[in-house]
């Protein structure tokens, strides 16, 4: 089968790889329907973040279960199925917990040795524990939103639950990528009565006013705290979605966020600064958030998508075939897209 794999900084490949087996009798087969390229992956593809030469990419895909071990018993050949980004076993204590990417048991797709979700198919261990079967007469056009379950919209939806968004709140949103913008859907679906998206780019301005965002500050630095400060009477607001991960980022939600108020953060911090303990004890700011544990959150959202209150597809604005991917990646890298899909 074809599947893609990194060999360097901005060197994305498509090649010929094994097919997929079953390897345990908790493993499921999935032929993939869809799969996107990620924010996250850019930092491979970027050289920031080290991969080993040849490894698999991609941790978001739906598809269809083509072959099950012996020990699987909640799916079944046939099932459409989405898989969260990390599979875990659901029986430890931390998946019974809600935290399913801390599984002892579990593992991301790319990640050194397994298949990455940018292929024709991939080997999923702990399927029953992972994967979430979608009804068989779910319409096909729901694909892209379902696909967004799989990383972005629960991550989003992790950062508004961590900064503490409820019905009638304020909220700040740090990032307009995909996952900032799934932030912005998520706080308005979570009730918040105001919701202030930071992004400079007018293509994804206007998908956060789709998604429920009230004002828009393009401004950067401390141009956007102030511009932010002005709109929350001096105050900031009680709730700050940091979805970057990098050190201005930070800068700006902390200015942002209101004193006593909440920072739920979700940006992969590959150029973070350490917290500044003294500032939000003084300030009582608190921090929650971290890597989302979507597989706790999917029923609920993927329920949503099925009764049409929740559509995320918006954020894919662009699609390749699977041959053209690193046109794909070239394409978020130069950020003429927002984020790609990606159809073997």
């Amino acid at each position: 089968m074809r599947a893609t794999t990194i060999h360097g900084a901005r060197d994305i490949r498509v090649e010929e790889v094994p097919d997929p087996v079953i390897q345990l009798p908790t493993d499921a087969v999935v032929r993939v329907e869809l799969a996107c390229v990620c924010g996250s992956d850019l930092w491979g593809y970027r050289g920031v973040s080290r991969r080993a030469r040849g490894q698999r990419i991609g941790h978001e895909f739906v598809g269809e279960v083509v072959a099950v071990g012996s020990a699987v018993s909640a799916l079944s050949v046939g099932d459409r199925v989405i898989a969260p980004f990390c599979w875990s076993d659901g029986t430890c204590a931390h998946c019974v917990a809600g935290l399913q990417t801390s599984c002892p048991e579990g593992g991301s797709w790319g990640s050194k040795g397994s298949d990455g979700g940018q292929g024709e198919a991939v080997r999923v261990p702990h399927a029953d524990g992972t994967l979430v079967p979608v009804p068989r007469d779910a319409d096909q056009s729901l694909l892209p939103a379902l696909l967004s379950l799989s990383d972005v919209m629960g991550t989003g939806h992790h950062a508004a639950v961590a900064a503490g968004v409820g019905r009638g709140s304020t909220v700040v949103v740090v990032g307009d990528g995909a996952v900032g913008l799934c932030g912005v859907l998520a706080a308005s679906r979570l009730g918040a009565e105001r919701i202030i998206s930071l992004g400079r780019h007018e293509d994804r301005a206007a998908v956060a006013r789709l998604f429920g965002a009230t004002d828009q500050v393009p401004e950067r630095g401390e141009a956007a705290v102030e511009r932010v400060r002005e709109l929350t009477g001096g105050l900031g607001a009680p709730a700050v979605l940091e979805c970057v991960g990098n050190e201005q980022s930070w800068l700006t939600a902390l200015g942002a966020v209101r004193d006593g108020g909440r920072i739920g953060y979700v940006g992969v911090p590959h150029e973070a600064p350490a917290p500044p303990i003294g500032e939000l004890f003084r300030r009582n700011v608190a921090l929650a958030g971290g890597v989302a544990p979507v597989r706790a959150y999917l029923p609920e959202l993927l329920a949503d998508v099925l009764a049409g209150r929740l559509d995320p597809s918006p954020v894919f604005d662009r699609t390749v075939a699977l041959a053209d991917v690193a046109e794909g990646y070239r394409a978020m890298d130069e950020r003429t897209a927002l984020k790609v899909l990606v159809r073997p």
